[in-house]
């Protein structure tokens, strides 16, 4: 086997020799010519960006197979363990620091099911640290194994399953059980199924592409999960009265963190912006004028994660927005009660050094547990007891959720408030079905009134 690292790439070419559509991925490793064909386009343009995103982190190519370093790992892979260590290497590059951390607890899970019986099994939890902090993390981001995690890795690498045996879909059917079931024994919920099954999918998709199997076992276990309630709570959203009651007590919270922290709750509301949205907010996104509506152009998130998934290394990366290319940006009207809330805002607080609106004394971010601290003890003050007692603005995020139901309740154009909100309209729809309200009385109205045409 020689290696190279003279790769040249095309660009994905439709085969137009073929009956059913086809796509073919090419590249040149040392001057000779490789190819891969996938039957959709979708799955061509990702192979290639593997292929791509190896050269780029300065990976060698196998000059017989054409294959980058990781995938020749993944494809020459005996075990799962192997296996999974080689994709999540390759996943790395491409994905936000949440995704990272959903897929490696999702690989700890199926690693820790596909495993023979053999004799002293460490304990689950010492597995699953060894596992998730020294199996699945980039090497540079890996602690010393001590020696119990040593004696752990040396157990999985003896007792992982060949990929030669998940052909066989006793073996997925049961990692799908496993998925059902959390840590404590209680039911999962749907939307955690699905999503490790997601994970669990994808990486079989990709051990099939590159041979390790015959084909995708998930595919051959009937099992049908409960469907995920994506539906919003009626019962969370707050009416204008209660929301300006919320937000005024908000300021009353602490000498700087509420009276801060009130602005930004206002542009969940005023503007239905995710709380990732509003704390990624500039000044320079703004357009406040001194009367009537302005508008706002979220351009940037700050999600929170763990340190040890962010590119940073810190807590928060700044990221494009959610659902849309990297600097894809869009606009939001608001309306001049936001526009005043802000300029206040600003007048007081300023902005921090890179022109966010908010942020800590330290130039920071407020992390979740923070201003939901602040939030939780400005419902005390602003609701009644009961209402303190129900689902009512449980959350900050439910801020954004009264948002949305109130533009849909006035009346304003689906893709309209889709557009503004950052959803498509068949997502806002469902998800914000049982918010709706006084819209079957239109509808009769109307269908009586063509009925009597």
């Amino acid at each position: 086997m020689s290696r190279s690292y003279d790769v040249k790439f095309w660009k994905t070419k439709r085969n137009a020799s073929s009956k059913k559509p086809s796509y073919v991925v090419r590249w040149i490793v040392d001057g000779k010519e490789c190819s891969k064909t996938f039957g959709g386009s979708e799955l061509a343009e990702n192979f290639l960006s593997d292929l791509r995103q190896a050269a780029r982190r300065g990976e060698w190519f196998d000059t017989d197979t054409g294959l980058p370093e990781s995938m020749l790992k993944a494809k020459n892979a005996r075990t799962w363990l192997e296996f999974a260590q080689a994709y999540m290497h390759l996943r790395w590059p491409h994905q936000a620091a949440k995704s990272r951390q959903a897929s490696i607890e999702t690989l700890v899970a199926v690693t820790l099911v596909l495993t023979n019986n053999r004799k002293s099994r460490p304990d689950t939890k010492l597995l699953r640290r060894a596992l998730s902090r020294h199996v699945f993390l980039p090497k540079d981001r890996r602690p010393e194994p001590d020696a119990h995690v040593d004696t752990a890795l040396r157990w999985l690498e003896a007792a992982s399953l060949s990929m030669a045996e998940l052909n066989e879909p006793r073996y997925a059917r049961t990692v799908m059980e496993a998925f059902a079931v959390c840590l404590d024994g209680r039911a999962a919920a749907p939307t955690t199924f699905r999503r490790k099954r997601a994970v669990f999918h994808h990486a079989l998709e990709y051990a099939v592409e590159l041979g390790e199997l015959d084909g995708n076992p998930l595919d051959r276990v009937k099992w049908k999960p409960a469907k995920p309630n994506s539906v919003v709570d009626r019962r969370v959203v707050v009416n204008p009265r209660q929301a300006r009651e919320l937000l005024t007590a908000v300021s009353y919270i602490g000498r700087t963190r509420g009276p801060m922290l009130a602005a930004m709750f206002a542009c969940m509301y005023y503007a239905g912006l995710r709380p990732a949205e509003a704390q990624g907010l500039r000044k320079k996104d703004c357009f406040l004028p001194g009367d009537g509506w302005g508008h706002i152009t979220p351009t940037r998130t700050r999600p929170q994660s763990h340190k040890l998934y962010t590119d940073s290394g810190r807590s928060f990366d700044e990221r494009g927005l959610k659902h849309r290319a990297q600097n894809e940006d869009r606009l939001v009207p608001i309306p001049a009660v936001l526009v005043a809330i802000l300029l206040a805002h600003i007048e007081v607080f300023g902005t921090a050094p890179d022109g966010r609106l908010f942020y800590t004394r330290g130039g920071g971010t407020f992390s979740g547990a923070d201003y939901a601290a602040v939030w939780q003890a400005a419902r005390a003050l602003a609701l009644t007891p009961d209402q303190v007692n129900s689902p009512l603005a449980g959350r900050p995020y439910h801020l954004r959720h009264a948002a949305v139901s109130l533009w849909l309740n006035a009346g304003v154009h689906a893709p309209e408030v889709a557009e503004r909100a950052g959803h498509s309209v068949d997502v806002l729809l469902r998800t914000y079905a049982k918010c709706i309200d006084g819209q079957r009385d239109v509808a009769n109205q109307r269908i009586e009134k063509a009925l009597e045409s």
